[in-house]
């Protein structure tokens, strides 16, 4: 039983859903326009404001299908009305971002600079050098591009030197410790 899939999830004010008969659906919020295509074995039904999700037979991939659904739907609605935000802090000495147009420029210490081409549909700010703000409306694209910028330095344990989510915690370790 996906306890996921059952729930029943509330269109928030200012967003419109349309399901046409191939099951894509399209959420239209002041933040922008979502549309994706779901399997046709999960039934999608718009009741009085409330979006639900049906499975058709219990086959285990229906049942897999049934939660997946359920919360991508929840992405969208979310996405379409508030939008999604990640934050990125960049930690050493000589370590920045800057923006030039729709380009990141990153010093992560390499012997070249990195540049990130931004994907559309993404608004990335730099408050400050050490501070990368990556927001969009499409949660898979921003959470994508987040880890991509990640991915160039990520945090090494013994300084936690590199590019890290603000949230989250380097476990530091010891180093070597002091000759005899």
């Amino acid at each position: 039983m996906s306890r996921i899939g059952n729930r029943l999830l509330t269109i928030p004010a200012g967003v419109e859903v349309s399901i046409a008969d191939d099951n894509t659906v399209t959420v239209k919020g002041p933040k922008g326009t979502l549309v994706q295509k779901f399997a046709s074995v999960i039934k999608i039904e718009v009741k009085e404001g409330v979006l639900s999700t049906v499975r058709a037979n219990e086959i285990k991939h229906t049942k897999q299908l049934h939660g997946t659904t359920n919360s991508l739907l929840q992405g969208m609605l979310v996405g379409a009305s508030e939008g999604f935000k990640k934050e990125l802090t960049i930690i050493g000495v000589g370590y920045k971002a800057a923006l030039a147009g729709n380009k990141l420029n990153l010093a992560l210490g390499y012997s070249h600079p990195i540049e990130y081409i931004i994907p559309e549909g993404i608004v990335v700010e730099v408050p400050k050098p050490t501070q990368v703000i990556i927001s969009g409306i499409n949660k898979q694209l921003v959470g994508e591009v987040a880890a991509n910028i990640r991915a160039y330095r990520k945090p090494e344990p013994y300084k936690g030197k590199g590019v890290k989510y603000v949230d989250e915690f380097i476990i530091r370790k010891e180093g070597k410790a002091a000759g005899k």
